[in-house]
């Protein structure tokens, strides 16, 4: 059954036009073409991705959100209750006023002490903005990387300022090496992303972070595999370009650098919607539908790739909107006042009775939208 299965998924008509097979796609003469089996190499490297980003959020993201005065508000810990700690867990973390009258009768405490403890224990479940910060850094370092070292890689190639060039010769198209190791760190990358997903950072576009997530894994591996890897270069350019701002801009509003996260929260959103709903439907998927049947005729990888992609362009007008909602507030208001894809850690009544005595008022600390990949400014990120 096993067999049967594996010889089914790999049907060279799945992959290819009709006139082409495996067999077409066998390196001869010092020409070199994409095998699946060169991507198992991202099996081990997601490992060493995970490591690389352990020691860089400590090494280096820690000690940079210090210097950049990033610190975590002082928390104050839920007294032990299990009664409200079980409730907390199993049923509710924000429970109604008729649950909290219900257990503090349960618990002989007042209604006011009830309130307090849930708020104190959702903040707990709140991470900490040095956290959020050193994924944001991670993040920063990860994008300019493969969006810089990615356009230097196909600088001269013409598919790059001409999309239609992409199809020609196709599939028998040689790979060079330069955008196979870029093929490679992006695909490791994203699987390190679905690795972490329980650890990382969760916004309130959970889901439509995973659907993200998925869709650029399977386009990635199904795009080298049949061997669309020019378009994939384009895909993944138009993407990276907006996220490098994304990261950016959420280092500064985690260190409060308002006139700077501001800038950047700006030039993002220029940048993420002429790249996203301007440049990717016109240079890319317009090529995908029409170009790249022009010598050929429809076949399964042609509907199957182009599905993802339309998959990945719902998800960009998804998180415009929220990215314009975010920026008319900037402009009209003249301020990013509410994060609308983030939990807002809640004040303690403490907390801020010695803000308001400091003369200090409380502080709400914003987000960029995280449209990404894609990752996804929250992460006002998207990441």
């Amino acid at each position: 059954m096993l067999t049967s299965l594996y010889d089914r998924f790999w049907k060279q008509e799945y992959w290819f036009p009709s006139q082409y097979s495996w067999a077409d796609m066998e390196d001869s003469n010092g020409v070199i073409y994409t095998h699946p089996k060169d991507l198992l190499a991202a099996i081990p490297l997601v490992f060493i991705i995970l490591i690389v980003r352990y020691s860089f959020e400590r090494v280096v993201g820690l000690p940079l959100a210090r210097l950049m005065g990033v610190h975590d508000a002082r928390r104050i810990k839920a007294f032990h209750n299990p009664i409200l700690e079980s409730f907390f867990r199993s049923q509710s973390q924000n429970p109604k006023e008729a649950q909290l009258n219900d257990l503090a009768n349960k618990c002989s405490l007042s209604l006011r002490q009830v309130q307090r403890w849930f708020r104190c224990r959702r903040n707990q479940e709140q991470p900490l903005l040095s956290k959020k910060f050193c994924e944001a850094c991670w993040r920063f370092i990860v994008y300019s990387y493969f969006f810089f070292g990615g356009f230097l890689a196909i600088y001269n190639e013409p598919w790059l300022w001409k999309s239609k060039v992409c199809w020609e010769g196709f599939p028998k198209q040689p790979l060079k090496p330069a955008i196979y190791w870029w093929y490679l760190l992006e695909f490791g990358f994203y699987l390190s992303l679905i690795t972490t997903l329980s650890f990382d950072v969760k916004r309130k576009d959970f889901r439509e972070q995973i659907i993200h997530h998925f869709s650029a894994i399977i386009l990635i591996y199904f795009s080298y595999c049949a061997n669309y890897i020019r378009i994939g270069t384009l895909v993944m350019l138009l993407h990276d370009v907006s996220d490098v701002f994304l990261e950016a801009g959420k280092m500064f509003n985690y260190a409060q650098w308002k006139n700077s996260s501001e800038i950047v929260f700006i030039i993002f959103t220029v940048i993420f919607l002429f790249s996203r709903l301007i440049l990717l439907p016109y240079r890319v998927l317009y090529t995908t539908i029409y170009d790249s049947m022009a010598a050929h005729k429809p076949f399964f990888g042609y509907y199957f790739s182009n599905a993802l992609l339309f998959i990945l362009q719902a998800l960009n007008i998804f998180w415009s909107f929220l990215i314009l909602q975010m920026f008319f507030k900037l402009i009209i208001i003249g301020k990013i006042q509410k994060d609308v894809r983030s939990d807002i850690e809640e004040e303690d009544e403490q907390s801020e009775t010695e803000q308001q005595k400091n003369g200090s008022p409380a502080m709400s600390l914003v987000a960029f939208p995280n449209p990404k990949v894609p990752e996804g400014l929250a992460q006002t990120k998207r990441h």
